[in-house]
Order: C-alpha cells, then structure tokens, then sequence
C-alpha cells in the first residue's frame, strides 16, 4: 500500500493505482474522453490531466501510477486552464452543431464543454471532411472524429479485426478504415462495438427511422414490426421511466402510439429458430463423422466473421437463419396467408439491438418467399427510443399492451437468446425433450451462463455425452476457433455471438459512455425468463400451431426453404491475411 494525498485527502491506496482509481476512491471523478479502462488509456485527450507537486508538467491520470506521498490536484487552477484549452482545441477541429447530432444530449464532448463553462471559440474552426458510403449501415462522420483512438483499440483488442487505423501524419493525422480501403471493402463485421464505444458522433449506424415513417404513413401498407428479446431489457434507459415501470408491455404500447399495425416479439422465431436449430443439431450429433462441431447462425456478425476469417470453416455454421429473418419469412408467407393478403402488401421491420443485422436483410439470398424482402427495413433499438421520444408520450398515463398474436407469443427459451449462452441453453431444453420424450428442469443448463469469454460445459442426456461451448466478443471467438483447428479443444455444438455479453451488448443498444450494460441487461432477461409460465421453445402454442397448419415438422421441405439459407451463396470480404505472404501472416497473427 501507499500513501498519496487527492485535493487535501490522505489515502492508502494498493501499490500501481493509478491516479484516476486512486482519485475515484475520495469520491473525485476526474474528467477524461479518449479512456477506456485496460482498453485505452493512452492519454491522447489530455482531459484527465493533473498537477502533482514536485512536477512541472501536468500528468494524465489514467495512465500515471500513484507514489508513496505524492500529492496530487485534480482541479488546481494550473489544471482547469489547461482542461479548457484541450477542450477548446478539440471543438477546433470537430463540427459541434450538437443541436442536429444523434449524440446530443449523450455526448462526453459535449457534457465536459458544458461542465467547463466553454462557452465561445477563441480558435480557428477547422474540421475534415471525407466522403462515405451512405448506404452501408455503420457510418462515420469524419468532421466529428476527436481521434481519441477508441474505435480503433477495441476493434483490436475485444474483436481482432483491425479494421480502423491512424492514417496521414502532422496536422491531416485521422482515424479511418485501415489498409487504405474503403468501408465496404473492408473485413468488418459490423459488430458495431466501435459505435457504442465513441464518446461522440462520429461513428454511428446509418438512419432508417424515415423509412419506417414513410412506410407507416402509406395506407397500401401493413406495417409489421418485430422486437427482439434483447430490446426490452434496454429500450427504456433514456426514457426517464423507472425500470419497474419500463415492461415489455409498456413498450408495445409506445409502438402502437408511433402507428405500426401490428407489433409482434421477436420470442417467436427465436423459439422456431430452437425447433429447427435443436433438431440440425442432433441429426447432425447422430449421423457422427464430424471432426468440428455445428456453430450456431443467429448472429450475422458472427457469421460474417467466421465468412472473412475462415471461410473453411463456413460449411459447419446451423444453416438455420436468425430469428429476425424466420420472423420475416413467415411473416410473408404464413401470416399473409392468415391475413389474406399478398406479401408484397405486408411491410415487415425489425427493432434490433444490432447493427449487423441491417445488413444481414439485404442479403440477395436470403429472402425466401414471394415478397422482395422478407425483412423489409431494420432499425436500432436506439432508433426505436428516438421514434418514441417523437411521440412525447406521458408514461404515466400510457396503458400497456400486449403484443398482437399469433407471432406474439413466445417463450422464456425465446427471451434469453438475448444473453450470451442463451441460444446454447434453450436450444439444450428442446433437444432434451426431442431425445427423451420429457422436458429436463428448465434451469437444468444453467451453466452455460457466465461473463467469461470463453465457457465450456458437459451435458448427459439419454447416456449421451455432450461437450459444448458458449463464446461472446470476436477475440475469444479467434482463440477457440484456433484452439479447434489446432485439436487443442473437441466440442459437439458451440454457441458464438460477437458482441461481448451477446445481444444485450450489441452495438445497436443505448449508448452509456463509460458502462458496459450487457451482463446487467442479460440479468432481466433471466429474470424474465424464470417467471415466464411457456419456458420452451416446443411449448409455446403458436409454434406448435404453425408447424401443424403450415410447415409440417422440423427440417421439413417447407421448413427448408422459409427457415434455412445457405451461407456460402453470398460474398463477403476476406480478412487482409489471406492477401500478405508467410512472414507478414506470422506478424499480424503475433499482434
């Protein structure tokens, strides 16, 4: 332990604290941008500086260690000029018109202008601009890039895929896609982890809140919206409602008052995509002769990951689509039967807590029905808040309801693919029943759950021994596909997903700077799940409905055609890797 003394307060503090943790402790939150703890705390903002006697230049605190009887000060007036001027030289360069921005009103830019008093420009107003695909979903604004550097160390250290880099040098030093390629070109899976963690609005997903709008308002259409489970663990945090108040019901409620015709869960097709899923899995368990194990589909950026950095690999992914895309399937087919109307009329919209997932509907091949698109628009559950916000509902007096049958109805299974290890395990509850005929205790899985990377598990069922796998964030997922392909680990069925903590974490989720949510998120929905009276996915009447008056069973010639896709009939970017000779692939694999 040392002693080190904070604006006055003496305190004891464990050897290598840094000042920023040691500060925290007297209950003094120093200001910072660019820090993310054991991710980014390279000082490049300057903001968290502090004077520490004895010294003649200001520290960061994020990345100073504390010394026995160092006395620091967190807001000297030595400090609080140089605070403002970094932040005044930040606005310099940045377009700080907040008032149009999707940041505004959660920008740390903005909040510590704010908090400085930094009310006038004393410099030059610089800022760049750059040409961008507007059509892709991830965007980036280069006139509000701050170059803290963020996006560019967690794309490296959670996800391993380097797509941002510095570029230029001097004055025309910025953050772009790296390799000198562009956006669309690049390897990126669009986990959006780059999005939630920019303290600004630099890098955000593209708006598709009009064309729901659009939709809406033309009388031709019959708009269909479908929420996934992970959204109603999040949709109200910026809402100013109080988390027991913020139900999935009063969510619907909010979707009805925006004007969409009909509002459906997602819990749905996440209990067919089990039926379908749970039985591949077991035929393909049965049959033998697999040296790799079957790896879940439902997370595109997990797919796209495993297409750009081993596409090898891509024949052992579930041919099972997502659940968005078999809500949307069935959507186009079953219900527009059920309604009476062609496809074509039914407007079909996800609210996803994903940014991949945008994408993930345009592809050409994975629409399936007689409709153009089986998913016609997606938007973010940021999205959604913002569209709710439009409304200026009293919350108080909204009353909730519930969401419209028969694609309404869903499972606990269906609420925990949300969290990471929830498809694993729900997946787990049905091919036990498939095999022996009874359900297990539901909570009989449970040990798949964890905020551990990487977690493994062995199940027994019928004597048959079951060895799988649950991974969350792309860097754990690049180790244990290595560790498969190098024989270090045998595993029967593995469940990835790429963003860390799963769908509760996506990069299409409320936006905290400084918060990870996902395993807080991921809580609500076990919560959800244990008081849920349906807990499997082959329990849920509206599924065991469809596959009586339409699709016929699992797996069957319907069910493949709606509810499969084959991931190779699409092209995705390869990884630089597969471009760079034997002595440049050793480095990038080293880094």
């Amino acid at each position: 332990m040392v002693k080190v003394t904070i604006d006055n307060q003496t305190i004891m503090v464990e050897e290598g604290t840094k000042i920023i943790d040691a500060a925290k402790e007297t209950g003094i939150i120093i200001p910072r941008l660019c820090f993310l703890r054991e991710i980014n705390e390279i000082g490049a903002c300057r903001v968290c500086s502090v004077e520490v006697e004895g010294t003649d230049k200001l520290l960061t605190a994020c990345n100073t260690v504390v010394e026995d009887g160092m006395v620091v000060k967190t807001n000297s007036p030595k400090v609080r000029r140089a605070r403002r001027t970094n932040i005044e030289f930040i606005l310099s360069q940045h377009d700080f018109s907040c008032a149009t921005c999707v940041r505004s009103g959660n920008c740390s830019l903005q909040e510590i202008a704010n908090d400085l008093n930094v009310d006038s420009m004393p410099y030059k107003i610089k800022y760049e601009k750059r040409a961008w695909n507007k059509d892709f979903p991830l965007q980036k604004d280069f006139s509000k890039c701050i170059k803290c550097m963020r996006c560019i160390q967690v794309c490296d250290k959670i996800q391993s895929l380097g797509i941002w880099d510095v570029v230029n040098s001097g004055s025309r030093t910025t953050v772009d896609v790296s390799h000198n390629r562009q956006i669309e070109d690049a390897d990126c899976v669009l986990c959006g982890q780059c999005i939630t963690h920019c303290p600004v609005g630099s890098l955000t997903t593209r708006n598709d809140t009009h064309r729901v709008y659009d939709a809406i308002e033309d009388e031709n259409l019959i708009t269909v919206v479908q929420v996934a489970p992970a959204v109603r663990a999040a949709w109200a945090e910026n809402l100013n409602i109080e988390e027991k108040s913020a139900t999935p019901s009063l969510m619907v409620a909010a979707l009805k008052k925006i004007g969409f015709d009909y509002v459906f869960d997602t819990n749905f097709s996440a209990d067919l995509t089990i039926m379908e899923e749970a039985n591949e899995f077991l035929e393909v368990y049965t049959s033998g002769g697999r040296d790799l194990p079957m790896f879940t589909s439902c997370c595109p950026g997990w797919v796209r990951f495993m297409k750009s950095q081993y596409p090898d690999m891509v024949k052992y992914l579930s041919t099972s689509k997502s659940p968005q895309q078999m809500f949307g399937a069935v959507a186009k087919s079953y219900y527009a039967d059920l309604l009476g109307v062609d496809a074509n009329k039914i407007c079909c919209i996800s609210i996803m807590p994903c940014t991949a997932k945008k994408k993930e509907a345009e592809i050409e091949t994975i629409n399936d029905t007689e409709a153009q698109r089986d998913v016609d628009i997606v938007i973010t559950t940021r999205e959604m808040e913002k569209m709710i916000r439009a409304e200026n509902l009293d919350f108080s007096k909204l009353k909730e309801e519930s969401f419209d049958s028969p694609l309404g109805i869903g499972s606990g299974a269906g609420v925990i693919f949300g969290a990471t290890g929830g498809v694993m395990e729900a997946a787990l509850r049905s091919a036990y029943y498939f095999v022996t005929g009874k359900n297990p205790d539901p909570d009989s899985f449970v040990s798949v759950r964890g905020e551990e990377g990487w977690r493994e598990s062995k199940f027994s069922i019928a004597g048959n021994e079951l060895s799988v796998a649950v991974v969350s964030g792309l860097r754990n997922a690049r180790e244990l596909m290595d560790a498969l392909i190098r024989g270090e680990v045998k595993y029967d069925f593995v469940e990835v997903m790429a963003c860390p903590g799963g769908c509760s974490g996506g990069g299409g989720q409320p936006i905290k700077d400084g918060c990870e949510l996902a395993y807080t998120r991921a809580n609500k929905l076990y919560k959800l799940d244990k008081k849920m009276y349906l807990r499997y996915s082959h329990e849920n009447p509206a599924i065991q409905k469809i596959y009586s008056e339409y699709l016929g069973k699992p797996n069957s010639e319907i069910a493949h055609k709606l509810l499969h896709t084959d991931h190779e009939s699409w092209k995705m970017p390869l990884s630089p890797i597969f471009s760079m000779d034997e002595d440049s692939k050793f480095r990038y694999n080293f880094k």
